[in-house]
């Protein structure tokens, strides 16, 4: 059976602010949904910004013990993967495996949503929602080596420790388009590199393959996915999150399609909108529990 992984996002009142919530409370709640674990982000949220990266492993030790969750996920991005300066780009390789390393010894975490370099259209009358000419369309060849460098040097590091690093496909990012994001793992070639799938993103793009087409494309280098849905807005190019059973994504037939290549890794759960996220929360696992058991 696939661990169960809440987004930090279920738990935020929007992005990395917890509001009056502790990491206590967080795990609490997912503990109490049916949760197996939590992704939080792999920097610390506005109101524990004064403490350390280690002391806010050790914070979610604690409630990960209390509770009895069994995983713990954090999100290290390297957005100086790409950097041209090469002192710029090793202090973000030795930063992440750091993370890496303290996330493993506290919290007992295998496993990391991971993200390269920001990069923008080089169109400036592109909208900023035209995914399509950002990320892997706007990368350089520079882009390209600077980036695949840098990871395969922290894949080798991960190694050591027993870490892997999945690449969310993310609009802005190379990994944003499934062809792109295999290519980027390919060309890195470690075992301890490879992606999550974000299908939930990738359906913001105007031209991509299906979800089953995405994941036989994927193959062994799927670690993770994260769900989440929405429905496009009529007359615009915008689209509107919306439960995970009610968007455009059929997420009984993108499980259905995992359960049969037999992916063995976790599956997470996100809530990228606001409201009563506690609620988003215990209706997104109901109905993911539902569809699973059905299967």
């Amino acid at each position: 059976m696939n661990k169960t992984i809440m987004h930090i996002n279920y738990g935020e009142i929007s992005g990395n602010r917890y509001g009056n919530k502790t990491i206590d409370d967080i795990c609490k709640m997912a503990a109490r949904i049916g949760f197996d674990g939590i992704e939080f982000r792999g920097k610390q949220p506005v109101e524990l910004e004064n403490i350390s990266f280690r002391e806010y492993a050790e914070e979610i030790a604690k409630a990960k013990a209390k509770y009895g969750l069994s995983e713990i996920l954090f999100g290290i991005g390297v957005n100086d993967c790409a950097n041209p300066d090469k002192e710029i780009r090793a202090k973000a390789i030795g930063e992440a495996v750091e993370k890496a390393k303290i996330a493993n010894e506290l919290c007992g975490t295998t496993l990391c949503n991971t993200f390269g370099s920001h990069i923008s259209s080089k169109i400036s009358t592109a909208p900023v929602a035209a995914y399509e000419f950002s990320g892997s369309a706007a990368a350089t060849a520079e882009d390209w080596e600077l980036t695949v460098d840098s990871f395969s040097k922290i894949g080798k590091e991960l190694e050591k420790i027993g870490v892997k690093f999945a690449y969310e496909t993310h609009m802005f990012y190379i990994h944003d388009l499934p062809a792109a994001s295999k290519k980027l793992v390919d060309l890195i070639g470690s075992p301890a590199i490879g992606i999550n799938m974000d299908y939930g993103n990738t359906v913001y793009f105007p031209e991509r393959p299906s979800v089953e087409e995405t994941i036989d494309m994927y193959g062994d280098k799927l670690f993770y996915t994260h769900l989440k849905n929405s429905s496009p807005v009529p007359g615009t190019n915008n689209r509107m999150a919306t439960a995970l059973s009610d968007g455009e994504i059929n997420h009984r037939s993108y499980l259905a399609k995992l359960r049969e290549v037999g992916f063995a890794g976790p599956i997470g759960i996100e809530a990228p909108r606001g409201g009563d996220r506690v609620r988003y929360a215990e209706e997104d696992f109901a109905y993911y529990k539902s569809v699973m058991e059905s299967l």
